[in-house]
């Protein structure tokens, strides 16, 4: 073979093999079909001062603390099998006119602990827009969101929050604390969301990507949301820092 065409099919096959790799990395990293949203409760009331759920903010709260549950997303689904009507009452944001989601008691409690919003109906809201589209019943489909949150709110994630509240936080110590928690690269499935309040920029929401496994029942309460992350595709982060708000206006 003359020289110069064997460097050509060198750099072919260097091309190919690079290309298989690019393509098999991305496949290592699977793909995002389900979202985690956790909010930061002191934030979300900073602006929504008026919601049932944030006229008696407390620092001796649990959600003064700790993540709130904003709800578990199907990725690309909402509405599944809802009727129009419904669809019009829940776009209304007036969710206690929504039909109440039958949850036993021990869920609900659960519930009311992690999404303090309930207070206002959003567990009717996150029922109908992105529950139904899950084919579990109320009672699981919460039960696997609230397990969720459960175990991030007992993670060094949490913790960094907490020991934090009033000061700014930058992505990279939060991004250490996710990979910290659920392994390494794992803080490449999470995006930040902030919110100006005056002059100040708050965290208001953390977005976690979760692999298709995310509603399916757990294992003996085996902790899985470190294998969840890590099966998602990966995202940007998002907001760059931003204030931990402390709870009270």
């Amino acid at each position: 073979m003359r020289p110069w065409l064997q460097g050509f099919a060198v750099a072919v096959l260097t091309a190919v093999v690079m290309a298989t790799s690019a393509v098999a990395q991305e496949n290592s990293r699977g793909r995002t079909r389900f979202i985690l949203a956790a909010s930061w409760e002191p934030a979300f009331c900073a602006t929504n001062q008026k919601k049932a759920e944030c006229r008696n903010q407390s620092p001796n709260n649990f959600d003064a603390k700790n993540f709130s549950l904003h709800g578990l997303w199907p990725m690309r689904q909402e509405y599944c099998d809802v009727s129009d009507d419904l669809k019009q009452s829940d776009s209304s944001n007036d969710w206690k006119d929504l039909p109440a989601v039958q949850l036993s008691a021990e869920t609900k409690a659960a519930l009311d602990k992690v999404m303090p919003g309930t207070q206002s109906g959003l567990e009717r809201h996150e029922w109908i827009k992105h529950g139904s589209c899950t084919k579990l019943s109320a009672d699981d489909y919460f039960g696997a969101a609230v397990g969720l949150i459960n175990e991030l709110n007992g993670s060094a994630v949490r913790d960094l929050f907490a020991q934090n509240i009033g000061k700014t936080l930058n992505a990279e110590a939060i991004k250490a604390a996710f990979d910290k928690s659920f392994g390494e690269g794992a803080s490449g499935r999470v995006k930040m969301s902030c919110r100006q309040v005056g002059k100040v920029r708050v965290i208001s929401e953390l977005t976690i990507g979760l692999s298709e496994d995310a509603i399916q029942p757990s294992e003996g309460n085996e902790p899985r949301l470190e294998q969840l992350i890590q099966g998602a595709g990966s995202t940007s982060f998002g907001c760059d820092q931003g204030v931990v708000d402390a709870a009270g206006f």
